[in-house]
């Protein structure tokens, strides 16, 4: 039981590799699981703060997660929206345009079904689908589990795209090296405002689906403003994946960090 959030984190868990060829990464193994055998916490009489424990626990992961990311050169970014954003109409778009420079993977994460994994397989990259249940965020071990059925790509760029919910999984550390938080202008210019919480804890906001502009009431100059009142270090790109607008700034910057974080 996921007692950070109420939502039922472990129930129904699945992570399945979806096309490309069975594979297993090479090193990760070697780091610290995170896993607790022992029932310590459990004797009589002992309080436990439910919330700290589970937070320290993912945070622990998703620091081996990270280092395993920084062994392999590998950029990680975490992709962050409420349902319905275009996250992964924008990475289909992103995935075609890079993957001729960039070695790229995914991990897609829902609570139900393979659509999304199936269609970014249709873009020849390697993805692997964690089907949370009733769980309304990926955390770090999900993360762990879905390196194991995945050969990551060395130097290249891992997308990781969360569950839709633009709340419990800005509480959860995966181990990305960016959080990217992604707006549609059919959501409201308020959303920054409303969810402060994910846009502090993002470093990128993507403000999807500007094609629509003309026919929305959504005013573009708040929805900025608004962003960087709450978060004045965020760098916001402004893109339509119908009509290829913006696209070209927002991969230039993936481009620029993948290569940056290959050389470190």
């Amino acid at each position: 039981m996921c007692d950070t959030c109420g939502c039922d984190g472990t129930d129904g868990i699945r992570v399945a590799r979806v096309g490309g060829h069975a594979g297993r990464h090479a090193h990760h193994d070697d780091h610290d699981h995170g896993h607790s055998h022992g029932d310590e916490d459990a004797r009589p009489g002992r309080t436990i703060l439910v919330e700290q424990d589970i937070l320290a626990k993912n945070r622990d992961q998703a620091d081996a997660n990270r280092t395993f990311f920084h062994h392999q050169g590998v950029l990680a970014l975490n992709l962050l929206s409420s349902p319905g954003s275009g996250k992964t109409t924008l990475l289909e778009h992103t995935i075609r345009r890079l993957k001729g420079e960039l070695a790229l993977a995914v991990i897609e994460g829902d609570q139900q079904t393979l659509r999304d994994a199936e269609r970014i397989s249709a873009t020849g990259v390697d993805v692997v689908q964690v089907n949370t249940g009733a769980g309304c965020h990926l955390d770090a071990a999900m993360i762990h589990r879905a390196l194991h059925q995945m050969e990551l790509p060395q130097g290249g760029v891992l997308f990781i795209e969360n569950v839709g919910n633009l709340v419990c999984p800005a509480m959860f550390d995966l181990g990305e090296a960016h959080k990217v938080v992604i707006i549609s202008v059919t959501e409201g210019e308020d959303k920054p405002l409303k969810y402060p919480y994910m846009f502090r804890e993002a470093d990128i906001c993507v403000i999807t689906k500007t094609d629509l502009l003309p026919h929305l009431d959504f005013d573009l100059t708040a929805c900025r403003r608004f962003a960087l009142e709450v978060n004045p270090r965020l760098t916001l790109f402004e893109v339509s994946a119908k009509s290829g607008a913006g696209l070209d700034p927002w991969c230039d910057w993936v481009r620029q960090a993948g290569r940056g974080h290959e050389q470190r």
